[in-house]
């Protein structure tokens, strides 16, 4: 490449056809630099900095080396480097900057070690630059060392670098030490409190992102910047906070940022995630013209939903639009297909992935074909599947134990013997590994099996993530515990909840499969316990404090059982109620007797 560049150099030079032109000043070559946007043009330029003798000048140097980079042309820019006499520190900022942009934070690092090896102090964007490195690969080690230099030096009240440490210590979950240093930040701005709001949002801390951003709209006249919209968004779509939602979504009609294609997913993602389809589906047909970003947050919501021919529609009309999916929009749409039984279709989309858009299938895409099979009962062939996949630790966690939950769904204990052991071998998911597989055996009448799992259990510490809902009534969130029945208003919801039971019990209810076979209880006791699982006990306090004709809106940090899945319809028909429940797997809309998932979850 450098000889072809310098035979392209001495071609212009000595070309008859390149005659001298007007920019034999620095100043007009530094402007046509400024204004190049073609590397055939560059190389005419740089050409004309070589005849007028300006290749020993520093600053003309680095425009031409920006520019360079600028046309990702960073080998080249390296040689012009390579050969400076003595580069200063725009020089070097432009480089490790041209690395980053190139995806090699790697180099960069190594360059400005480079630097501090040499005379050149870096800047307030030399420091920026760097530590953005050290965001991208999470290199928290290498990030205090950079932070300690900038103390040294003096930048330690500096608002750009500052707020890039503070999202540096953010993306590597280092949350704590991203708001110490937010905290002794003098003076702040949009960019500085957008990286602390993105820290707690992407750290699972979507209460304080909230409460930073309500201190935001107090203290700061700035408008909020898209990234941050973005990331309140985000926090409220992960508590299913809808009132903080919609306020959010007003806070981005005001501040012009409803067409961003990256806020707009975000808020189709939001509702989605709060229970609220039919809104997901208003602010994506608002959004002109689609990219595939808004597509794929609209398809992973009605996959979620249960709406899976609605996301087959989806890709197909996106498809007819000429927009090419990603792989993310394939794990929505076999996430679908796997939800709504949809098996052939399913299959079909996993094939044309690599032959027809030239998407590899990684284990994400294996996970959600191993789910799809497993929920029609298509034991062996996922079994089978999920031996053949080569995946990491976390990757087959998700894997095993899908294939683990399908197994106990339809009783074949030996696949779920090998899934479990598969979970408990990685250390990962052990509880779930050790319930799930006691629930199974239970449920196969091996109650010996069953009993010596749960003497391992205790032996071993290991215990189950106790049953956790919530439900938001005016902006403030409510949370239930299984089994725990001294809340506010307690007395009113107890017996609400009786009442309710023999309502049920009139219409022929009778207490099915409770997922509790890992406790020995007696019968009447697994039915108060059963009975006080937690989202019923937030549905019965929707239903004192949510006024009639308003849908309630519930989220689980577990999988809803099917015996509080038979109640909620129930229930729903008998208060004549809409009720939306998000568990850790999907949504569940019960209407008038009738669940959206259609008894297939």
């Amino acid at each position: 490449m450098e000889k072809s560049l310098t035979r392209n150099l001495l071609s212009n030079l000595f070309s008859r056809q390149n005659k001298p032109s007007c920019f034999h000043t620095k100043a007009c070559l530094i402007q046509q630099l400024q204004e190049c946007n073609r590397f055939i043009s560059l190389t005419s330029v740089h050409s004309e900095i070589l005849k007028s003798g300006f290749l020993s000048d520093t600053f003309a140097v680095n425009n031409l080396i920006n520019c360079y980079i600028r046309l990702q042309k960073t080998l080249d820019a390296r040689h012009l480097f390579d050969e400076m006499p003595q580069p200063n520190v725009v020089s070097y900022t432009s480089l490790i900057a041209g690395y980053i942009n190139m995806g090699q934070p790697q180099t960069s690092l190594w360059l400005f070690q480079k630097m501090l090896g040499t005379s050149v102090i870096p800047n307030e964007f030399t420091f920026a630059t760097v530590i953005k490195a050290c965001s991208m690969i999470a290199d928290l080690v290498t990030g205090k060392k950079i932070h300690a230099l900038v103390e040294a030096v003096g930048f330690q009240c500096n608002l750009v670098v500052c707020s890039s440490l503070v999202d540096m210590y953010g993306k590597c979950n280092d949350v704590d030490g991203a708001r110490r240093v937010y905290d002794l930040m003098g003076c702040k701005n949009v960019v500085s409190w957008t990286s602390m709001i993105v820290a707690y949002a992407q750290n699972a801390q979507g209460h304080e992102a909230l409460k930073l951003f309500r201190e935001f709209n107090y203290l700061l006249k700035d408008r909020p910047n898209q990234f941050m919209l973005a990331s309140v968004i985000n926090a409220c779509a992960s508590l299913g906070r809808l009132v903080s939602g919609k306020v959010a979504h007003g806070a981005v009609i005001r501040s012009g940022h409803d067409s961003n294609d990256v806020v707009a997913s975000a808020l189709v993602d939001m509702y989605a995630k709060c229970g609220c389809i039919s809104y997901s589906d208003k602010v994506f047909r608002r959004i002109s013209n689609p990219s595939v970003i808004p597509y794929t947050s609209m398809i992973v919501g009605a996959a979620k939903y249960g709406l899976g021919r609605f996301s087959l529609e989806l890709f197909k009309e996106m498809i007819e639009r000429r927009i090419e999916p990603n792989d993310v929009t394939f794990v929505g749409i076999l996430h679908a297909c796997s939800h709504s039984g949809l098996v052939n279709e399913g299959l079909e989309h996993l094939n044309s992935m690599y032959w027809k858009y030239g998407i590899v299938p990684d284990a994400k895409h294996h996970t959600c074909v191993v789910d799809m099979l497993g929920r029609t009962g298509r034991l062996d062939e996922a079994y089978h599947l999920a031996k053949s996949i080569q995946v990491d630790p976390n990757a087959g966690a998700l894997l095993w134990g899908t294939l683990l939950s399908a197994s106990r769904l339809h009783g074949r204990v030996d696949i779920a013997v090998e899934a479990s052991k598969k979970l408990i071998e990685s250390n990962q998911q052990v509880a779930n590994a050790y319930v799930t597989l006691s629930n199974t055996y239970a449920l196969a009448g091996e109650w010996e099996s069953a009993h010596n799992l749960r003497s391992e259990m205790k032996r071993s510490g290991v215990s189950k993530e106790p049953g956790c809902s919530w439900i938001e009534i005016k902006d403030k969130t409510y949370m239930f515990y299984a089994g725990n029945a001294s809340l506010e208003r307690g007395s009113e919801v107890l017996s609400l909840l009786r009442e309710l039971e023999r309502k049920m019990k009139e219409k022929g209810y009778v207490r099915g499969q409770t997922g509790l076979a890992f406790i020995e209880v007696e019968e009447e006791t697994e039915e108060q316990i059963v009975g006080l699982h937690s989202e019923r006990l937030a549905l019965a306090f929707g239903l004192i404090s949510i006024p009639k004709g308003i849908t309630i809106r519930i989220m689980k940090n577990l999988r809803m059982c099917k015996d509080c899945h038979d109640v909620f319809k129930l229930i729903s028909e008998i208060v004549e109620r809409d009720f939306v429940v998000r568990d850790i797997n999907r949504f569940h809309h019960f209407s008038n007797g009738s669940c959206s998932c259609r008894d297939f979850w």
